[in-house]
């Protein structure tokens, strides 16, 4: 029987910077309190790529986690982000989270893989140290399939058999290899919910067989893609066109038919500045602010997009 309470929305979150780049406390609680009151929102995962985890230092990743808890008050779950390169770091910042107040970790594969690859053993075997080293639930990123970290059917066989992980975040890009997977997957392991971070088309991955989504655009319209995803998974169609493309329009603002990025992450930043949410469109090193030109078109087509109409008429 499948657990419910790994499966819906999870909103990928941002992390607010004042102009010193420091972290902007209060924008974040402010942040965190709204996300957390969405009606539909299951969890809000912070430090992860939208969250600019890799901008972060260690101390400030549990504590972005503190103040994602207090902030939530136990109206969702949180999610705290994992990326680290070999087992005992990750079981460090696993640790870190839980003593933070974290519900789970999201766990990254480590990126030399990215460069090098890895071997069956050692994909598995770090799912099986940090469940080990830390005892959290743990949600597991599936990357691109045409990165070396993907996962294979094989190995994703192997760890859903690990107590600890609770729910797989796939984001293997490849739609035929997504609808077969769900099916075996799903046979082997009914419990673990499937969510889909396929932000740039996220209802056709939701039809493939997902449970809910895992994904940066519902830290930036919460109530849009609650709705979308909703709306999918009943199953009834009928009134899919409207939300569906407002999705589409609020896409080409922040994905321009691309990947997620940390150039979209940076796009929803500004995007949240310019509709007043965010104190500040400032980002991390080395990323470098978008140009004025980009900032330009972004509060343009989000002037165009109907999305204030939308918000309205539902009384958001």
């Amino acid at each position: 029987m499948l657990n419910d309470q790994w499966a819906g929305v999870f909103a990928a979150t941002l992390c607010p910077f004042r102009k010193d780049l420091s972290i902007d406390d209060e924008n974040l609680h402010q942040y965190a309190t709204y996300l957390s009151g969405v009606k539909g929102m299951k969890g809000l995962v912070c430090n992860g790529h939208t969250g600019e985890i890799m901008g972060l230092r260690a101390a400030e990743r549990a504590e972005v986690t503190r103040q994602f808890g207090r902030a939530a008050s136990r109206k969702v779950k949180i999610i705290s982000g994992v990326c680290a390169e070999g087992s005992f770091e990750a079981i460090d910042h696993a640790l870190a989270a839980k003593e933070a107040g974290a519900d789970a970790i999201l766990l990254m594969p480590p990126h030399h893989w990215l460069r090098f690859g890895r071997t069956p053993d050692a994909a598995v075997g770090f799912f099986q140290d940090v469940a080990l080293g830390a005892n959290i639930p743990i949600i597991l990123h599936q990357y691109p399939s045409w990165t070396k970290a993907s996962y294979s059917l094989k190995e994703l066989l192997e760890i859903v058999q690990i107590p600890q992980v609770v729910a797989l975040k796939m984001g293997t890009r490849d739609m035929s290899r997504l609808d077969h997977e769900y099916r075996v997957l799903r046979k082997a392991a009914p419990h673990i919910p499937h969510l889909s971070c396929h932000d740039e088309y996220l209802l056709i991955s939701l039809l493939a067989g997902a449970e809910g989504a895992l994904v940066g655009f519902a830290g930036f319209v919460p109530e849009l893609i609650i709705e979308l995803v909703n709306t999918a998974l009943s199953g009834d169609l009928s009134r899919i066109d409207e939300v569906k493309d407002l999705v589409y329009r609020m896409n080409k603002i922040v994905y321009r038919f691309g990947e997620p990025s940390s150039d979209a992450h940076q796009r929803m930043k500004v995007a949240m500045t310019l509709q007043g949410r965010f104190s500040s469109m400032d980002v991390r090193p080395p990323l470098r602010p978008l140009t004025a030109q980009e900032v330009q078109r972004i509060k343009s087509e989000l002037a165009d997009s109907g999305y204030d109409a939308w918000q309205a008429k539902r009384g958001v």
